[in-house]
């Protein structure tokens, strides 16, 4: 399956809302990598990403993850998960991943809540 990734952003203020489809791999990380640092030079501080259209996701593409919420955190801002079923879900909940990005949060928008184990 073919990985996507597309992003709007909130003209409100919000965080910048990232939707991923497909599968995040060796061969697909990079361009999710790509993209996070074009928004993180943009200026982007907070990204959502929706994993709901996400069917597999290995180690390369929990690496990104970790690298862009230690990015963003770096610049005073987060990285947040959400929308994980399946695999995808499986994989972040082993990890621990899901309890460090927010996945999982009790909000219905994981973008509102404070981070777990914080505040």
């Amino acid at each position: 399956m073919t990985f996507t990734v597309t992003h709007v952003d909130d003209d409100d203020g919000g965080p910048t809302r990232l939707r991923l489809a497909g599968e995040l791999d060796m061969i697909s990380a990079p361009r999710l990598n790509a993209v996070i640092d074009r928004l993180a030079s943009a200026g982007q501080r907070r990204l959502l990403i929706d994993l709901t259209e996400l069917t597999f996701c290995d180690s390369t593409g929990i690496a990104v993850f970790v690298r862009g919420d230690n990015r963003a955190a770096a610049e005073g801002g987060w990285l947040r998960i959400t929308g994980a079923v399946g695999r995808v879900a499986r994989v972040l909940a082993v990890t621990g991943l899901a309890g460090v990005l927010g996945y999982g949060c009790d909000t219905a928008d994981p973008a509102v809540a404070d981070r777990p184990g914080m505040g």
